[in-house]
């Protein structure tokens, strides 16, 4: 099934050239509507902060400006290797014939992200060992940082469900626990927000995550 998929996804969703390319955050993109989850990689969640020298410093915010950079004047395509349940496709990505995913490793913007696949773990073990970006001093991984503030705001949401539905001139745009504006998100069922248990029933209802670019 998963080889068809792969098949199927090439022939639908290849872009060759990209006629337009948004930057989601930093291990996300867009290619002419389509939304790319780039494959082996975890980058900090916008709002996440990471230390060096005693100090925080907005590594969130400094991978998704990476990942512009990264790609700003070149071509970008995504080759599909599956769909993740949320409306994207989980694909390895290149910027003329650059990795896209290596290179946010190897720059310290990104973890390689274990659960799903071991392809940029040299490029992780470079950039720990030269002390680059989210490696210049101790922090949490992506995944530890989403799963805390799920659990915090699971105790303090309605049933349980933490994650805000929010309609606005953007659109309907859903707030996981971890988004730089969840705190200043409010819901109002009479205009039709509600809470979502997961990001996979936000976005089956026709919710989206935000964008940060």
């Amino acid at each position: 099934m998963k080889i068809l998929w792969r098949l199927l996804a090439f022939l639908l969703f290849a872009t060759p050239v990209a006629a337009q390319v948004v930057i989601v955050d930093g291990d996300t993109i867009d290619i002419d509507e389509t939304r790319y989850r780039i494959h082996g990689i975890d980058a900090p969640e916008h709002g996440q902060k990471c230390s060096a020298l005693g100090d925080l410093w907005p590594c969130g915010k400094q991978a998704t400006a990476r990942l512009s950079a990264m790609i700003e004047g070149r071509e970008v395509r995504c080759e599909p290797i599956e769909p993740d349940g949320r409306g994207r496709i989980v694909a390895r990505c290149f910027a003329d014939d650059l990795d896209i995913g290596e290179a946010m490793v190897e720059s310290g913007f990104a973890w390689a992200f274990l659960r799903y696949s071991r392809d940029y773990v040299a490029a992780e073990d470079r950039a720990r060992q030269a002390g680059r970006g989210v490696w210049r001093g101790p922090t949490t991984t992506p995944w530890d940082y989403r799963a805390e503030r799920w659990r915090v705001a699971e105790q303090r949401s309605p049933g349980g469900c933490p994650i805000k539905g929010n309609i606005s001139r953007n659109g309907r745009i859903y707030h996981p626990p971890w988004s730089p504006w969840y705190g200043r998100t409010k819901i109002s069922p009479e205009k039709g927000e509600r809470w979502f248990c997961s990001e996979d029933e936000a976005v089956a209802n026709g919710w989206r995550a935000p964008r940060w670019r």
